[in-house]
């Protein structure tokens, strides 16, 4: 997942082939349930064992470790890369940062509040958002039960397909005068991701046998595959009528649209995970590759690293557009191998310690745990 995203956040012809590779499905949707999947896993056996006051403090120190990372990411956009768009005025960086070029103090008091979110810096603020309110989401799973989680969720996420984001914006420019446009508060709506994050929480929290025994089901699987090559034929455009028309534009957008998580991307997401359950015991020895281990080891650094080199990137060849393959693979190579140096130092033992496993700021395995 940090592999494809990288891919498609570079301003190279990479991105071209990375960008919803299997279907209408983003590496983002993955990135975001497998952390989760670990979340719920690691921290509802912590909360079986322990307090909730425990995984409370927990998981807010991971919440303060990403926000110090956010806030380095945002001092880097804020200074270098913003003198840089002034001084070339290339269009993907003025574009990257134009609230922020028209309204400083206003920019970076709202991004301090995780309001304002540039392009290729609202993850992790939808990240730590979602991280922070986890504890109370497994304090409510565990004691009265996941259907009052997963309800409600599952009603945000419906109103999120008939604009609630916009019109909650819109009520409060009317009557607050709130001063950020809505295109600058981030690309994700977190009213329709949420629901990709708690339902990821329900499954590692260990509460989701009968779905899991449904998912290896063969009726289950064969229905998978069908679905997901229908979606697999229309993303691209192997049917001749679908050439002029394509079916995730139109009047069909919001049914695929990724930022508020359409319904039929919902299902062709759910259809690739079945797949992926079905084929893991066959692929994961393969996928196993230590280069992807080690990325996976120190995936908050990692992922942080590759925004910056995004960054770089963009100051140095704008969109991209015209540039030649030879400097385009150049940034494509540097780009992994920085990520991969960062994740191979990160892993080193130090003072004899055995290394330990970072996954968005998740420790494991779990203090009293073994692997």
């Amino acid at each position: 997942m940090l592999v494809g995203m990288t891919l498609t956040h570079l301003p190279t012809q990479a991105s071209h082939y990375s960008n919803q590779l299997l279907g209408f499905v983003s590496w983002a949707e993955g990135f975001v349930l497998l952390s989760a999947v670990l979340t719920g896993r690691v921290y509802s056996s912590i909360l079986q064992q322990r307090s909730w006051r425990e995984v409370f403090e927990r998981l807010w120190l991971r919440c303060a470790k990403l926000y110090g990372y956010h806030l380095g990411l945002l001092a880097v956009a804020f200074t270098v890369v913003a003198a840089i768009a002034v001084h070339t005025q290339k269009p993907a960086l003025l574009g990257l940062l134009d609230f922020y070029l028209a309204h400083h103090a206003l920019a970076v008091g709202s991004s301090l509040l995780l309001l304002y979110c540039p392009p290729l810096l609202d993850i992790l603020p939808m990240y730590i958002a979602f991280l922070m309110l986890t504890p109370f989401l497994l304090g409510v799973g565990q004691r009265w039960g996941w259907k009052f989680v997963l309800a409600p969720s599952g009603l945000l996420w419906l109103g999120a397909q008939f604009g609630m984001r916009g019109l909650i914006h819109g009520f409060l420019v009317t009557h607050a005068a709130f001063p950020i446009p809505l295109q600058n508060l981030g690309s994700f709506d977190l009213f329709a991701w949420q629901f990709l994050w708690i339902f990821g929480l329900w499954l590692g929290a260990g509460d989701s046998a009968r779905l899991v025994e449904w998912f290896e089901s063969r009726w289950t699987i064969a229905l998978a595959s069908l679905v997901a090559a229908a979606f697999l034929i229309l993303r691209y455009q192997w049917l001749p009528q679908y050439i002029s028309h394509p079916v995730d534009q139109g009047n069909a957008w919001v049914l695929f649209d990724k930022w508020q998580l359409g319904v039929l991307r919902l299902l062709d997401f759910a259809a690739l995970g079945v797949l992926f359950s079905a084929l893991r015991p066959h692929i994961a020895n393969r996928l196993a590759w230590r280069p992807l281990v080690l990325l996976g080891k120190s995936s908050l650094e990692v992922f942080c690293i590759q925004v910056l080199f995004s960054f770089a990137a963009l100051c140095l060849v704008g969109d991209g557009a015209g540039v030649h393959w030879l400097y385009q693979s150049a940034i494509v190579v540097t780009t992994l191998s920085g990520m991969y140096a960062l994740a191979w130092w990160r892993a080193r033992p130090r003072n004899g310690d055995t290394p330990v496993l970072w996954t968005l700021g998740l420790e494991w395995p779990p203090e009293g745990k073994q692997i």
